[in-house]
């Protein structure tokens, strides 16, 4: 292979092994193998246009079009002309694909299900990538700036990428570019022929090359590669360095603490909430008498910037058995102790644990921390929701109007934190609170005032077509227009609470959802919500509820209400768009009369007490199935291979005695009889087939003195071998005389003018094996058996093969390339 040939491969490699940070963000990983293939044949075009050669943009428009034409084929074959030729119509399905692979990026949390949108735009992604690879390192011979277009797939991967297994994907992206390095220097190297650095240190050595100015370079390779890793570990960084699990949610430290930083949980919250299907997220079984306040509580945002709302980075721990009672909960405010079962759904991948407030124990397996102030468990490492199971044990606080009322001051510290408004806040936000809340006495009546004003009183309207919006004027925006959802709703209250003097931040997470026929609960999609929670001393952090339509006003949020209700369902929610669903759910689909009937189905089996689980995947059993089946074969491959060898071979003596017995049978007219190990000597038709029917018995005599510690000499005459087997082995006359007899028939046939065969060949191989185990000790015949030394010439023939078959492609390929030495150049 020549050194560009070399390099061009090196330089495919290198992409798709950048090309796996990808795989944690799309599933299944199927697109991959797709890519290889694109990325191979756009390759293979480059390496047959230089060979021609052709001019370097002439080799990148053919390397384009072909990866165009491969495009086409594979994602718009219909719209092609004859199913790969581009068209207008297979242009406008590329941009239908496209957006909606931009929606589906922006719709589902990581890893993405593998839509033909997303699809497109990885592989399509990889292949452009795969091109400016190629076209720097090979075509314009440029190895180092290839790496830029390499780290831009990395960084977009790496900065979408929450899992914690983010530094194998950099080391597997770094391993490709140092490659591509060393094989680009290499080849540099060699044009200036071989480098003498002194007398070589072996055989291998002195056989040119620069093989100093190689290992020099693996050796750099490897240690800026380990300063890469180690020194973003050491280094003071705000927001982490390359090896922070904290970062997306995730847990650092070992489990008594780190930090926890997550992305903001509503960036996907309007896309759930228009979600064309209300797919199920999860489905909870609880003991509570009613349901109407058990919301599935995912995280705090108590971070206020005057653009948005996000949790802040505070300290997490291990999940204590028993959670510390709530914040400023007093004793003489009424509470109940429920026990809910929650199952999620596999496709649902959420760094936060959805969980009822508050809760006191919770039940999960797998890598979960804890922080206190918000009460919310986040996955460390990796770590998410996708197919949890797991049991929790929470409070529902049942506070009075009067108490809440009476309530005192918060402590300083709650205050201080939790009232902060920032300098850009439009000053009508404080001046409406405060227009709205005119004429109340105390906390309470002012929290209530801006409750009512949202969700029924001040005019606004629902609708998830509204941009959630940014900046400091958002919150403005939204009292102006009064039209949003429930970012909007809950973001203004909690802003306008705080310029009250009230402790207020947001709670993101979904609404109890519908009751399903046999008891459970099933939460969907459209369940996602927002709502504010207020603090009051003696409650705790209590819940309001401001979108109009959506959920349910706890009853300490109407004064005269009496103190215990009658359990009241959650009220649905009233979704903007009135297009049909294309399948509805469960919740949709099922009457109020099969609901008392039990008849309707639940999209996710109800939960059960200790179940981690569904079971292993089909998947997982075939993976484990064919790592036992190599785990066992492999240490028995040298065992098969030799059994195989063996039978193989004294097939073939026995074959031969047959096929001459049979021909002189047929001569003299009669049937032809089975053959016999004692038959006597017969003539052949050929000295060929009697040279490789003999020389197969000799080679498998030699292998099973091999087997029992003979190496075997090539340099000595059969006779002289048979010897030194005879000598070595410590025969007994009965085997030595076989022994003697095998090398008699492999000089007969070698060197006698009309070669005959032996029987009983195999026989005397026998006789050997037999006679070299009877002298053996147990370690050698367990070795001649479990690991036989003659196994290495499967190796052998492997590397025979392979130099061979490269010989004729390389002979064919200068063929078919290279211009006849009578034709005169063209032009």
């Amino acid at each position: 292979m020549s050194g560009r040939a070399r390099l061009a491969l090196c330089a495919a490699a290198a992409t798709l092994m950048t090309s796996c940070a990808l795989l944690p963000l799309v599933s299944p990983a199927t697109w991959l193998f797709q890519a290889a293939f694109l990325v191979a044949a756009q390759t293979g075009v480059g390496a047959l246009t230089r060979r021609v050669p052709l001019a370097r943009p002439l080799t990148i428009a053919c390397q384009l079009v072909v990866g165009l034409l491969l495009l086409t084929l594979v994602f718009a074959r219909e719209q092609a002309l004859a199913g790969f030729v581009p068209g207008p119509d297979a242009f406008n399905h590329f941009g239908v694909l496209l957006q909606q692979g931009a929606e589906d990026v922006g719709r589902y949390a990581t890893p993405a299900p593998l839509t033909p949108g997303i699809r497109l735009m990885t592989v399509g992604g990889v292949l452009v990538i795969g091109l400016l690879v190629d076209a720097l390192a090979v075509t314009f011979r440029a190895a180092a700036p290839a790496g830029l277009p390499l780290l831009a797939l990395y960084s977009v991967a790496a900065g979408l990428s929450e899992g914690g297994a983010d530094w194998l994907w950099f080391l597997i992206a770094a391993g490709g570019y140092l490659m591509l390095l060393l094989t680009e220097g290499r080849d540099r190297l060699s044009r200036w022929g071989r480098i003498f650095t002194g007398a070589p240190r072996s055989q291998g050595a002195a056989s040119g090359g620069a093989v100093a100015p190689v290992r020099a370079g693996r050796r750099i390779g490897a240690v800026a590669l380990g300063i890469a890793l180690v020194v973003p570990i050491a280094l003071p960084t705000l927001d982490g360095g390359l090896l922070d699990s904290a970062r997306g949610g995730s847990g650092a430290g070992s489990g008594d603490g780190g930090t926890v930083s997550a992305v903001n949980p509503l960036v996907s919250l309007r896309d759930s909430l228009n979600a064309d299907e209300d797919r199920q997220v999860m489905a909870y079984r609880t003991n509570s008498r009613t349901t109407q306040d058990m919301y599935l509580r995912i995280v705090a945002l108590d971070d206020f910037d005057g653009t948005t709302w996000k949790p802040a980075r505070r300290h997490i721990s291990s999940v204590p058995d028993t959670l510390p009672t709530p914040s400023g909960l007093a004793g003489s405010v009424r509470r109940t102790e429920v026990d809910t079962r929650i199952s999620a759904a596999d496709w649902y991948a959420q760094d936060w644990l959805p969980l009822p407030y508050p809760a006191t124990q919770v039940k999960i397996k797998g890598s979960w921390r804890y922080e206190p102030v918000g009460r919310t468990l986040v996955g460390d490492h990796g770590q998410n929701t996708r197919g949890a199971r797991y049991e929790v044990r929470s409070l529902v606080v049942q506070p009075t109007a009067e108490q809440l009322a009476a309530a005192p001051e918060p402590p300083p510290s709650v205050k201080s934190a939790f009232t902060k408004v920032p300098g850009s806040l439009p000053a009508m936000v404080a001046k409406t609170a405060r227009e709205v809340t005119a004429g109340a006495s105390n906390h309470y009546e002012e929290a209530v005032k801006l409750q009512d004003y949202f969700a029924s009183d001040g005019g606004f309207t629902y609708s998830t077509e509204v941009k959630v919006g940014s900046g400091p004027g958002a919150i403005a925006r939204f009292l102006r227009d009064r039209q949003g959802f429930c970012v909007h709703f809950s973001f203004a209250m909690a802003a306008m609470a705080r310029t009250l003097g009230i402790p207020a931040r947001v709670a993101v997470g979904f609404t109890p959802g519908t009751q399903q026929a046999d008891g459970s609960m099933a939460v969907g999609l459209r369940d996602a919500h927002a709502w504010p929670e207020l603090y009051f001393e003696g409650a705790g952090w209590t819940r309001f509820e401001p979108t109009p339509t959506r959920g349910s006003s706890p009853a300490y949020t109407q004064p005269d209400a009496p103190g215990v209700q009658d359990p009241v369902m959650p009220r649905p929610s009233t979704q903007s768009s009135t297009a049909p669903s294309a399948a509805p759910s469960a919740s949709e689909s099922c009457s109020a009369v099969l609901k008392r009937e039990q008849a309707c189905d639940t999209a996710l089996p109800p939960p059960s007490i200790g179940s981690s689980g569904g079971g292993p995947r089909w998947y997982q059993i075939l993976a484990w199935t064919l790592l036992g089946l190599i785990v066992v074969a492999l240490p028995l491959s040298p065992l098969l291979w030799r059994l195989r060898r063996r039978s193989v071979r004294l097939a073939s003596a026995r074959h031969a005695a047959s096929s001459r017995r049979s021909g002189r049978d047929r001569r003299a007219g009669q049937p032809a009889s089975p053959p016999s190990p004692d038959d006597s000597e017969v003539s052949v038709p050929s000295q060929e087939v009697a040279v490789e029917h003999t020389l197969a018995v000799w080679r498998e005599l030699t292998d099973t003195a091999w087997d029992h510690g003979i190496v075997p000499d090539d340099a000595l005459t059969p006779r002289k071998a048979a010897e030194r087997i005879v000598r070595l082995g410590r025969l007994d006359p009965a085997a030595a005389e076989a022994v003697h007899r095998v090398a008699g028939a492999v000089e007969q046939v070698l060197f006698a003018p009309r070669p005959r065969v032996q029987a009983g060949l195999v026989g005397d191989v026998r006789k050997v094996r037999a006679g070299l185990r009877s002298v053996a000790d147990r370690r050698t015949r367990v070795r001649a058996v479990l690991a036989p030394r003659s196994a290495v010439r499967a190796v052998w023939a492997f590397t025979d093969r392979w130099a061979a078959r490269r010989s004729r492609l390389a002979a064919r390929w200068t063929a078919l390339v290279r211009r006849p030495s009578g034709q005169q150049q063209s032009g």
